[in-house]
């Protein structure tokens, strides 16, 4: 009989009115766009008993008389967003403590690698439980995700539910800017491991230096016998392995620890041997195309390794990994022609991605935009490659936020070289361009839709609405 799995919708200490109940603590959280504080009287109506504020936090003269009506206490704190993490796994009972966490960072990558990884535990028997930017879930129970890596209120009612369910092993995305704002502040890792590192989130970090001092934090959470996988062709891997030399690498260098040779990349799938030491493993990945995806198998088959699953065996359950939902994720049309539904939102992506597609087709068309309020220098970039290897390129919109969709537009556009301009399509609306490019395509064509991946949502003047790319291409199937 199938086990029902359910997170309580009120949460025992939370930074979110939505998971308020009676008795209840409120984490007045100061966020960069809204402050706690302000939601004070709302956790109160809804029975808060106990607010956690920052120290230096200004509270209305209103809603201390309305503390003092609802009889409730204040802890006034250094830190608010550590405090939410500590009080969270106190009130858990530190269930983390009781399951071995596989955290996986970088810049791309993270949610494949949490995928194969999390297939691989599974299919060797291993109670296993996800936490990626696609879903969660716990055994064969799935979540909604919100973020990449969740509030630590969330996590650790996640955690509650893993122990209680006799769950051994999560793999997890972690992102930096998770690490940066503590939300896996009490957390320690059986392993970590980090995919690569390139330009992305300027928005939140002043250099590339400061995004990379937050992505090495993990590795500080490791536990004593706990290890790191580090892609051994990345520079700033490099750095990582410079400074930990019992960490193991990966990649295509024979340098690695653990390294492939790529022996056949063919249009439908990805094959490779890897070779550990003195083994030899054959993979062939049915359901993972882009010979990038070597790097993704080799980091979580390397952790599996470690976790007791042989390479023969991972190799073996391979063969059966459905994919990652929104990563290269195929949709055949009536006319033949293939779509690919995938995240890449950003220039190393896109120049893992594109190339890949290209080399698959006579005929390719590139759908994207680029997020408002996000990073503005990787757009003409991000403009730039798409160009390059396109027979057409349609600029849309994804998620403008507070932005005005066509000054995205505008900069993409901005790092087009001026021959490869006349290939560029302005389309605003991302249904129009998506239908576009469908009815533009042949029986030999691909078409890449990038930027949303499994997303089901666009954000606009700040409103999100429910936006299904896959319902539009089933209108062409």
């Amino acid at each position: 009989m199938k086990q029902t799995i359910k997170l309580l919708k009120q949460f025992p200490v939370t930074c979110h009115t939505k998971h308020i109940g009676p008795n209840t603590i409120f984490v007045a959280v100061k966020g960069q766009k809204e402050n706690g504080v302000d939601y004070i009287p709302q956790a109160l109506k809804q029975g808060a008993k106990k607010i956690v504020i920052q120290q230096d936090a200004i509270v209305p003269s209103d809603t201390t008389l309305l503390i003092k009506k609802y009889n409730a206490t204040v802890t006034k704190v250094e830190n608010t967003r550590k405090e939410l993490a500590t009080l969270s796994a106190q009130k858990s009972n530190h269930a983390h403590k009781q399951l071995k966490i596989i955290a996986i960072t970088g810049t791309k990558g993270k949610t494949s690698t949490a995928f194969i990884l999390h297939h691989i535990l599974k299919s060797a028997g291993y109670k296993a439980a996800l936490i990626s930017s696609v879903h969660n879930k716990i055994l064969d129970q799935q979540f909604e995700a919100h973020l990449t890596t969740e509030h630590p209120d969330y996590l650790h009612v996640f955690f509650s539910q893993c122990v209680k369910h006799n769950i051994e092993y999560v793999v997890m995305e972690t992102a930096a800017q998770a690490i940066s704002l503590h939300r896996a502040e009490e957390l320690t890792f059986e392993a970590g491991i980090f995919t690569n590192f390139s330009q992305e989130h300027g928005e939140f970090y002043q250099t590339l230096d400061d995004y990379f001092d937050a992505k090495q934090q993990l590795f500080k959470q490791l536990k004593p016998t706990g290890t790191a996988f580090i892609n051994y062709d990345d520079q700033w891997g490099q750095k990582i392995l410079q400074q930990n030399s019992s960490f193991i690498s990966f990649g295509f260098d024979k340098k690695s620890d653990i390294y492939a040779t790529t022996t056949n990349n063919s249009q439908n799938h990805l094959h490779f041997v890897m070779q550990a030491k003195d083994t030899k493993v054959a993979f062939n990945c049915p359901s993972v195309i882009g010979t990038f995806n070597a790097y993704n198998v080799l980091a979580a088959t390397g952790v599996a390794q470690t976790l007791g699953v042989p390479l023969e065996k991972s190799a073996e359950y391979l063969k059966t990994f459905a994919g990652v939902p929104g990563r290269l994720e195929l949709h055949t049309l009536a006319n033949g022609a293939r779509c690919f539904l995938d995240y890449a939102h950003n220039p190393s992506s896109f120049e893992a991605v594109i190339p890949t597609l290209r080399n698959m087709t006579d005929h390719f068309i590139i759908v994207f935009g680029a997020g408002g309020d996000r990073d503005p220098k990787k757009r003409p970039i991000m403009g730039n490659i798409a160009a390059q290897f396109a027979d057409m390129v349609i600029l849309t919109s994804d998620n403008s936020r507070s932005e005005e969709p066509q000054k995205i537009i505008d900069d993409i556009f901005a790092g087009i070289i001026q021959k490869n301009q006349k290939k560029v399509l302005k389309e605003i609306d991302r249904a129009t361009a998506i239908r576009t490019a469908c009815k533009l395509s042949k029986k030999s064509s691909i078409t890449a839709i990038l930027g949303k991946g499994p997303d089901e949502y666009d954000i606009v003047k700040n409103i999100k609405t429910r936006f299904c790319e896959d319902e539009i291409l089933q209108e062409f199937k």
